[in-house]
């Protein structure tokens, strides 16, 4: 291991914590739903620019600082705070149809997380990602033309459309994404968007991983 594994590793557990313990719990979870855009907006800019990291560390094997971090956490943050609005949009909307009758399931618990899950991640999520994909590749290709203009034209062209359908969309949507929003969905309202925000640490890995496969693969 190396030292910035070490400074990680007591990054996230610090946050894991502050969670555990009574006090800071009570005050986090207090804070966070009295201020829930400003609290997506923390959880995400922390949590998945952790997951940011770690896939480069994956990639590259070590603990390099992707050109731009400021502006990739900040995108994230801003991603947090449309999450904590999607969140409640999609569970108020499911929660309706499934007392009208217009979903099976009734009062089930699991058929209302399984089904917030499903229609977010085949409505939602692909916007979302296609967002983010934009984003990190408009940031990459101003480093790399030192400041200049980049047009939308050029950042559309860079991207590998291909890859983002056939793996982010057709793979982790049905196999990762909705499950785990499954498992969102039966946590208590207050702590969804956190739960959400670690999984973007686990999607950083998925995609790290992914990527490596294909550079070894060439």
């Amino acid at each position: 291991m190396k030292k910035g594994d070490f400074f990680w590793l007591a990054s996230l557990a610090t946050f894991v914590v502050i969670l555990l313990v009574p006090a800071s719990h009570e005050i986090f979870v207090k804070f966070t739903t009295e201020h829930a855009y400003l609290g997506g907006f923390i959880k995400f800019f922390i949590l998945a620019t952790m997951g940011e990291l770690l896939a480069v560390r994956i990639v590259t094997g070590d603990w390099d600082i992707p050109k731009g971090l400021p502006y990739r956490a900040f995108v994230w943050g801003f991603l947090g705070v449309v999450i904590v609005l999607i969140f409640n949009v999609f569970a108020a909307g499911i929660a309706g149809a499934l007392a009208n009758g217009f979903l099976p399931g009734g009062n089930s618990k699991f058929a209302f997380a399984f089904f917030v899950s499903f229609t977010m991640n085949l409505s939602f999520a692909p916007t979302m990602m296609a967002f983010h994909r934009i984003t990190d590749t408009f940031i990459d290709l101003k480093y790399e033309n030192k400041g200049g203009k980049v047009t939308l034209s050029d950042v559309v062209k860079k991207i590998d459309w291909d890859g983002f359908v056939s793996f982010v969309l057709v793979k982790t949507i049905p196999i990762f994404w909705i499950p785990a929003h499954t498992i969102t969905f039966l946590l208590p309202p207050e702590y969804r968007v956190l739960w959400a925000a670690f999984l973007s640490i686990a999607l950083g890995a998925i995609l790290a991983f992914a990527k490596k496969k294909k550079q070894a693969s060439v």
